[in-house]
């Protein structure tokens, strides 16, 4: 029988409040766009791109270091995801991203509902995509159709569990401070972001509504947190391999270094223009 390919998209964004998205499949997947007027999103579908996604078995081999003794996720890199998980979302509804996360944050929980924490020790923050998978025949597409499915309803229960369940105090504040920067410099971040990012990006802004929100959550902390901006570029470039698709990794990380020359001239620019101003008073 003649070897087949399989392909896999992002990994899916799922939340029980306020929205659920379909989980991806590797035959079809409904990939949202995001069409942009000052703060107001308006969310339509597009055919799905065709990329892979390497998902690891069911349950994943169990993570160290990013779950603390009470049994949540302790670490920057939760935040960032989170806030991005947000974004997004915020973005599909055309609703501020602080409201989104306070209402996830506050959410009653549903009668009955029991989340098992054994599922943080296996949830991998640093799972990337992959190269396609070559199948030889029917039954090994089908049985890795199944296991891709497995692991995205399991990421899927993680990402849609109450946040106070699954997050620490700290990564929850952090992610607030986040979002809180996020918000404020929105509008003046689009131009920002408009000076760096490809053309191809900006004929195409409405399908790379992750991609974008990336470069939001990364310039905000580096302007606003004052995190060190070789942390966040890393950081970044790892959320776009984990989301996103092609070569947004790489594109994210070029703009985020121009981004952050940019910053430096200005700065030093108007370092002299201010020793300038002292010397002639």
């Amino acid at each position: 029988m003649e070897g087949m390919t399989m392909t896999r998209t992002r990994s899916c964004f799922s939340f029980s409040l306020p929205l659920q998205l379909p989980p991806p499949t590797t035959t079809t997947r409904m990939r949202m766009k995001c069409q942009y007027s000052r703060s107001v999103a308006v969310a339509v579908s597009v055919p799905p791109p065709t990329t892979t996604r390497m998902m690891s078995t069911c349950p994943p081999t169990p993570t160290t270091g990013r779950v603390d003794r009470s049994g949540r996720f302790s670490s920057p890199r939760s935040a960032r995801e989170l806030a991005l998980l947000i974004s997004y979302a915020a973005c599909l509804q055309g609703t501020d991203p602080l409201l989104l996360f306070h209402r996830r944050l506050n959410a009653k929980r549903v009668p009955g509902f029991v989340f098992d924490k054994q599922l943080l020790l296996h949830y991998d923050h640093m799972s990337f995509a992959s190269q396609p998978i070559h199948v030889a025949t029917h039954q090994e597409e089908q049985h890795l159709i199944h296991q891709f499915d497995t692991d995205s309803a399991f990421e899927a229960d993680v990402l849609s569990a109450p946040l106070k369940l699954v997050y620490t105090n700290f990564v929850l504040r952090f992610t607030r401070e986040i979002l809180e920067a996020v918000a404020t410099g929105w509008n003046q971040r689009i131009h920002l972001i408009n000076q760096v990012i490809p053309q191809r990006w900006k004929n195409e802004a409405p399908s790379k509504i992750i991609e974008l929100c990336i470069l939001h959550i990364a310039m905000a902390e580096i302007t606003s947190k004052g995190t060190k901006h070789q942390i966040v570029i890393n950081e970044a470039v790892d959320l776009a391999k984990r989301f996103c698709d092609g070569q947004a990794p790489r594109i994210i990380n070029g703009c985020l270094r121009t981004f952050v020359k940019q910053q430096s001239e200005e700065s030093r620019a108007e370092d002299i223009s201010e020793s300038e101003a002292i010397r002639l008073a």
